[in-house]
C-alpha cells in the first residue's frame, strides 16, 4: 500500500534534453529572460492506466508524446511513438483501460502548448497495436484532458475538455455537450461513483462538480432521441426526513461567505427528453415571419381573429402524473415544455393543503425542498409516473408510465408501528388544515368586500340606514370567525396569554408531523379534536356570512342602483 516499491520500468520517455528544443524559432541560452519558467521538464510518465480485466497489462503515456504498454507487470516494455492523426510528441494527457476487454483502450492527446487546439481522442483494439481517432463532432478549439468508459455500457464515454464536458453513446461517433449549472470551464478529471452511478467531475479553478445518476444517459441513443418525448427509468427514491442542520435548507442565515454545497433533490427524481420545444401561435408565426423577413419577402399581417387567439392561448406545459399502486393519481408536477434533457424532482409528498398560488411552473432542477410547502410524506411502495403535454388546453399523454419504489431508510428513532394509521392521520389533519386555511382567507376577503359595500353605500342615495346596519353586523360577526381562526391580535400583539386559536392547534400538528415519521402523540390527537370541534360551528357561521346574508345585502344594494362591489353581479335591463 505504498509503504515500499519496486522499480518496473526504466526510463519510458524519448529522454529529450529541453535545452536543445526550439523555441519561438530558436534554442536560447542560459542568459535568456525566464528561460526555463515556463518551459516543461522532459520526461515524466504523466498517464498511467492498468487493465480492469487483464492482471499485469498496463499503460504509461508520457509528456513527449510515447505510450508503453506491458504485459506482464512491467518486465517488457512495448513502446508506441506515433498515432494516426496526433502531431508528434503530443502530450498524452489521459489513458482508459476498458472495463469490458483487455485489448481495448483509449488515449487523450493535448498539443496545445504548440498552438494546436484541437481535440485528439483515440482508440485501440488491439492493447495499443494500432489506433483510430473516435473525436468525431468535438469542438475543433477544445483540447482534451480527459476521456473515461462508462462502467457497464462500452459505447457511454465521457471526454473532459478545456470548455466542459461531453459524452458519447455511441462509442465516440456524436459528442455531446452535458451543460446544466456546470460553467464553461476546463474538466481536468473524471470519476464514476459506482453505486450511485455519479458523474464526479474535477474542474480547474471552480471545484468539484457532480452529476446525479447518469445511468439515463446509457439510454440517449440515437432510437430514443429520435423519438419526440422520452421517459428515462426512474431511481429508486430514499424516504427519510432531510436535516436542516443550520436551521433551515441549504446554508440557511449563513450569508455568503459561508460555503456549503447543495445535496442532490429530495425524492424521486424524473429524467425526461423532449425533441422540439412546444411553441404557441405567437411564437410559431413569429418564426415565420422573421425567416420571410430574412428572404426579403413580404410578410401576412395576421387577421383580427388569428391576433386574438394568440393572445388567448394558454402557454404550452409538461404535466407529470404520479400515481399509487393502487392507481390513484396523489401528486401532480408542471413545468415548461423546453427541448433537450431535463429533470423534475418530486419530493415523495401529498400536495399543500394551503390555499392555491399563482405560481405555474417549477424552474429546472427544483424540487419541492420546502417540506411546509407541501403536504404529508406518502407511504412507501410502489409508484408509476406518466408524462403530458399541454397544448392549447388540450392533454396528451406523450410517454411513460415508468415505475419506481420509495423506500423508508428505517433510520426512525420511533417509528410508527402502523405507517398506514399515521398517514390517515396525516390525511384528516391537512383536510382540516385546508378548510382552515381557506376559510381564514374567505374571511379576510369577506372583510374587504364589507368595506366595498360600505364606501358605497355612502355613496348611495337611496340607502337606508337599515343596509349600513347589516354591513356593520357581517362586519361584526367577520371579526369574531377571524378571531377564533386567528386569535386574539389585540392581546397578542401585547404578549398576553392566550388559548391557541384555531389556526394554531392545526400548524402545531402539520410543523410536527410533516418532519417525523413517528406515530402522533396523545397531545397532537387532542389538538385536532379541539380544533375539529371548534371549527364545526365557525365554519358554518361563515357559510351562512358569504351564502345568505352578504347576498341578500348585495341584492337590496343593486336593487336601489347602487355602485358594483366585489362579489356582486350586476343587474341591467334595457
Amino acid at each position: 500500500m505504498g509503504n515500499s516499491w519496486t522499480e518496473i520500468s526504466g526510463d519510458l520517455t524519448r529522454q529529450l534534453d529541453r535545452n536543445k528544443l526550439h523555441v519561438m524559432g530558436r534554442i536560447w541560452g542560459v542568459e535568456a529572460v525566464e528561460k526555463n519558467a515556463s518551459t516543461s521538464f522532459y520526461g515524466n510518465i504523466v498517464s498511467l492506466a492498468e487493465s480492469p480485466v487483464k492482471k499485469g497489462l498496463l499503460y504509461a503515456g508520457t509528456d513527449d508524446g510515447l505510450i508503453n504498454v506491458t504485459e506482464n507487470d512491467g518486465k517488457s516494455w512495448k513502446r508506441i511513438e506515433s498515432f494516426p492523426g496526433v502531431p508528434d510528441t503530443s502530450y498524452v494527457s489521459y489513458i482508459t483501460a476498458s472495463h469490458f476487454d483487455a485489448n481495448t483502450v483509449y488515449a487523450s492527446f493535448d498539443n496545445h502548448k504548440r498552438g494546436d487546439f484541437k481535440p485528439y481522442i483515440l482508440k485501440s483494439t488491439d492493447a495499443g497495436k494500432t489506433w483510430k481517432s473516435i473525436s468525431g463532432n468535438l469542438p475543433e478549439n477544445g483540447y482534451v484532458h480527459v476521456i473515461t468508459e462508462d462502467f457497464k455500457d462500452p459505447n457511454l464515454l465521457f471526454a473532459g475538455t478545456e470548455f466542459g464536458v461531453f459524452f458519447s453513446n455511441d462509442g465516440g461517433k456524436k459528442w455531446i455537450q452535458l451543460k446544466g449549472s456546470l460553467p464553461t470551464i476546463a474538466v481536468m478529471d473524471i470519476a464514476i461513483q459506482k453505486r450511485e452511478n455519479d458523474l464526479v467531475l474535477a474542474t480547474f479553478g471552480r471545484g468539484f462538480y457532480i452529476l446525479d445518476n447518469y445511468s439515463p444517459l446509457r439510454h440517449a441513443g440515437e432510437n430514443n432521441l429520435k423519438k419526440d418525448a422520452v421517459l428515462f427509468s426512474v431511481k429508486d427514491a430514499l424516504m427519510y426526513i432531510p436535516s436542516q442542520p443550520l436551521g433551515d435548507v441549504g446554508k440557511a442565515s449563513q450569508g455568503e461567505s459561508y460555503f456549503s454545497a447543495p445535496n442532490p433533490p429530495f425524492g424521486a427524481t424524473f429524467t425526461y427528453y423532449l425533441k422540439s420545444t412546444i411553441k404557441t401561435k405567437k411564437e410559431l408565426r413569429r418564426e415565420k415571419d422573421k425567416k420571410l423577413e430574412k428572404e426579403e419577402k413580404p410578410v401576412p399581417f395576421p387577421s383580427n381573429a388569428e391576433l386574438t387567439a394568440e393572445d388567448l392561448e394558454p402557454a404550452p406545459y409538461l404535466l407529470f402524473k404520479i400515481y399509487d399502486e393502487n392507481g390513484y393519481e396523489i401528486r401532480e408536477l408542471k413545468t415548461k415544455a423546453v427541448s433537450g434533457i431535463h429533470r423534475i424532482t418530486w419530493n415523495l409528498r401529498y400536495p399543500s393543503p394551503d390555499p392555491a398560488t399563482l405560481k405555474q411552473f417549477r424552474s429546472e432542477g427544483e424540487s419541492d425542498s420546502d417540506q411546509l410547502q407541501s403536504g404529508m410524506l406518502a407511504m412507501p411502495g410502489t409508484y408509476k409516473v406518466i408524462m403530458y403535454k399541454n397544448v392549447d388546453g388540450l392533454l396528451t399523454q406523450i410517454a411513460g408510465p415508468e415505475s419506481f419504489k420509495a423506500e423508508g431508510l428505517g433510520f426512525t428513532s420511533l417509528p410508527a408501528e402502523n405507517r398506514t394509521a399515521l398517514v390517515q392521520f396525516q390525511k384528516k389533519v391537512s383536510l382540516l388544515s385546508g378548510a382552515v386555511l381557506g376559510s381564514v382567507n374567505a374571511a379576510r376577503d369577506l372583510s374587504k368586500r364589507i368595506s366595498y359595500i360600505k364606501s358605497s353605500l355612502l355613496n348611495t342615495m337611496k340607502a337606508s340606514p337599515d343596509l349600513m346596519i347589516q354591513a356593520d353586523s357581517i362586519k361584526a360577526r367577520t371579526n369574531n370567525i377571524l378571531l377564533k381562526l386567528t386569535g386574539n391580535k389585540s392581546l397578542i400583539n401585547r404578549n398576553i396569554n392566550t388559548l391557541p386559536s384555531i389556526r394554531d392547534r392545526v400548524q402545531q400538528i402539520i410543523y410536527d408531523e410533516w418532519q417525523s415519521t413517528s406515530a402522533p402523540t396523545n397531545t397532537q390527537e387532542n389538538e385536532y379534536n379541539i380544533a375539529a370541534d371548534e371549527f364545526t360551528p365557525v365554519l358554518a357561521q361563515l357559510k351562512e356570512l358569504l351564502k345568505v346574508d352578504i347576498v341578500n345585502l348585495q341584492n337590496k344594494m343593486e336593487s336601489i342602483g347602487a355602485p358594483w362591489t366585489p362579489g356582486a353581479i350586476p343587474e341591467w335591463h334595457k
